[in-house]
């Protein structure tokens, strides 16, 4: 998930949280709304062809953690990352966030075990891009960890949603799209591709503002 290509949807959900243009739904089968309590406990994957609408609803995700005083943890690659000053524009506080960077993708799962086993996190994110793959026992030592915690372990991978998922341990698989641009505005929709706690295939359409210097 590259920097600056990302802009123009990152901010949008998050970013005007306390505003009129943004309006979210669920559609059939969706568990209420987009939030973090969905997520906890539960290593988690959301999946997208294009990074950008991923990312969105994946600060969705981090400023309800933040508003929540639950310390957040962004775990990435050290050649990429998200663009801070959307990340800001989108109210996260980004001297509340821990962002750590890894050489190499490989390492994240053992980042993110030490994160998530202090117990101090309540939301922890792998940012593991296009061709993401994790070992099996990282994957269960993962998924162990985020119940004994109550910790949301969410990954976003960069890939369409009919390809598989990261793995069998995955409890909760999403697939992120944009589905439409309205104006200067965007749909944003996610449907849950696997859920072994809720109804399968739910929606959660948004309908978000991109930012001002890119409308």
């Amino acid at each position: 998930m590259s920097a600056r290509p990302d802009a123009a949807f990152l901010a949008v959900a998050g970013a005007h949280a306390g505003r009129e243009s943004r309006q979210g739904h669920p559609a059939s089968g969706a568990p209420g709304e987009w939030r973090l309590e969905t997520f906890l406990g539960r290593f988690a994957e959301i999946s997208g062809a294009h990074a950008c609408s991923a990312l969105t609803l994946a600060f969705r995700l981090v400023l309800e953690a933040q508003r929540s005083n639950e310390p957040v943890a962004w775990i990435g690659r050290a050649e990429s990352s998200f663009y801070p000053p959307d990340a800001a524009d989108a109210g996260i506080d980004l001297g509340a966030l821990a962002v750590v960077r890894v050489p190499e993708m490989p390492l994240a799962p053992r980042a993110a075990d030490r994160l998530v086993r202090s117990g101090g996190f309540g939301l922890v994110v792998l940012d593991l891009g296009p061709g993401a793959w994790m070992s099996i026992p990282s994957q269960t030592r993962l998924a162990g960890l985020a119940r004994k915690h109550h910790t949301a372990v969410v990954c976003l991978t960069e890939k369409d949603g009919r390809l598989p998922s990261l793995g069998s341990l995955v409890s909760l698989r999403v697939e992120a799209r944009r589905v439409e641009r309205l104006g200067d505005r965007y749909r944003c929709e996610a449907r849950a591709l696997k859920d072994k706690r809720g109804r399968p295939d739910w929606r959660y359409a948004e309908v978000c503002h991109a930012p001002d210097g890119l409308c």
